[in-house]
């Protein structure tokens, strides 16, 4: 087990984003194809983004500044982008821009855009503004609502940046999951269908779903973190990042119960399965939306900072996020929390509907899904709840071939006697 910050370069081996080389180069595509195509009437959000810029000085120095601030942990060949006024028409020009498969995949355009914006020391404090958030979260559900149209498709097919594509099929295992081979786009009405698909009925059973003391992963993920005797207010931002109770839950009253606890994080990769599972029985006690920053990053990794992945522990208390609560039917669990972590350009968190206060939940039973790319997520639990973590769910950060842990698969044991506490410890 390892903190975070001794993780390898996982946002770009999750395929968020392509290795420096292909992002340079797709980069200079799109800068290539603004370019020719002249100037452009503006999106309308991109318009009401450009209106902020030029009434707001704080928010005009912030985007200047991380413009023209070369960050020295990444040599890109060139400034890409010159200038706020060529950073608004990148972003115009991705607002109907669906993700494209490669060996190297570019999963999400305005993340590829502001990649180096965001390690620079401007880049740290504008990612941090209320305004310029409040900005980007309608940036991002603008693209959203692209997504969910049908012009999304257009790279489902069968070329070589395809999803339809031999290769494309292969990484993403497609015949584990429902879609129609016969139909046009596989039967899927949009992009964001496409990226929330389900697995087939029996492509991910629930682990021993009648015993009480197996906890279950909740996503298709790659174990991140395990951290125990967790406090309730800690210093969330300083290099080892842990983790603090307050500020990951939101100041829900319910801290209290969790303090001394163990959080478990684990992250998706881009190509991953986006639905959430509850990791055990028992009743919902609260299900909300937190919201929270789309780009920040923790600047104590220095060079670090510029991968999203870098900074996890650090995101799951300021990023946008859901906070499920759930009242396990196994005592010895009691009550704990589920927390889905919106990294990027990943903002969109969809509980289920229908997931209310007092609504009871099976193991394994759906919780809701991100939209848009990978993301991370962590469960927590009250002190002295977990005797031991599956061998697959140890973090392995420094191996890129890890085990995947599967949705629904074993992720824990629940303890059987009493536990006693120990010091403050974080793996």
């Amino acid at each position: 087990m390892t903190t975070s910050s001794d993780s390898v370069d996982i946002r770009r081996h999750a395929g968020w984003l392509p290795e420096q080389g292909d992002l340079e180069d797709w980069l200079a595509e799109l800068c290539q194809r603004v370019e020719s195509r002249g100037e452009q009437p503006l999106h309308p959000v991109v318009a009401e983004f450009k209106d902020l810029i030029d009434v707001d000085p704080l928010v005009r120095m912030y985007l200047n500044e991380m413009i023209s601030q070369v960050p020295k942990n990444r040599r890109y060949e060139k400034r890409y982008v010159q200038d706020v006024p060529h950073l608004l028409a990148l972003i115009n020009e991705v607002m109907t821009m669906a993700p494209q498969f490669g060996d190297s995949m570019v999963m999400t355009p305005l993340g590829a855009i502001l990649d180096w914006t965001m390690s620079t020391p401007a880049g740290f404090a504008a990612y941090r503004d209320r305004r310029i958030n409040a900005m980007l979260k309608k940036l991002l559900n603008a693209w959203c609502e692209f997504l969910d149209s049908p012009a999304s498709l257009s790279v489902l097919n069968d070329s070589p940046t395809g999803w339809m594509s031999e290769a494309a099929r292969s990484t993403i295992k497609i015949e584990q999951f429902e879609h129609d081979p016969d139909q046009e786009h596989w039967g899927f009405r949009s992009w964001n269908d496409f990226f929330t698909r389900r697995f087939k009925e029996d492509a991910r059973p629930v682990a021993a779903p009648e015993d009480e003391s197996v906890i279950v992963s909740a996503c298709e993920s790659k174990p991140y973190g395990i951290s125990v005797n967790v406090q309730k207010q800690d210093r969330f931002w300083i290099k080892n990042q842990p983790y603090s109770l307050q500020d990951m839950l939101a100041n829900d009253e319910s801290v209290e119960e969790f303090v001394g606890g163990t959080v478990y994080q684990a992250f998706l990769s881009a190509t991953n399965y986006h639905r959430w599972h509850s990791p055990v029985a028992g009743k919902i006690v609260k299900a909300f939306n937190v919201e929270g920053t789309y780009y920040s990053e923790a600047d104590s990794e220095g060079a670090a900072a510029a991968e999203p992945a870098i900074s996890q522990s650090y995101l799951a208390h300021v990023a946008t996020r859901a906070i499920i609560l759930i009242e396990a039917d196994n005592p010895k669990i009691g009550l704990m929390a589920v927390v889905e972590v919106g990294m990027a350009d990943v903002s969109s968190c969809v509980i289920r509907p229908g997931l209310r206060p007092g609504s009871h939940v099976t193991k394994g039973e759906e919780l809701g899904h991100f939209q848009f790319g990978g993301s991370t997520y962590c469960l927590v639990f009250r002190p002295g709840v977990v005797a031991d973590f599956a061998v697959d769910a140890v973090p392995q950060p420094h191996d890129p071939a890890a085990p995947q842990v599967l949705v629904r698969s074993k992720l824990a044991t629940v303890r059987d006697e009493p536990h006693e506490e120990h010091p403050a410890h974080q793996h």
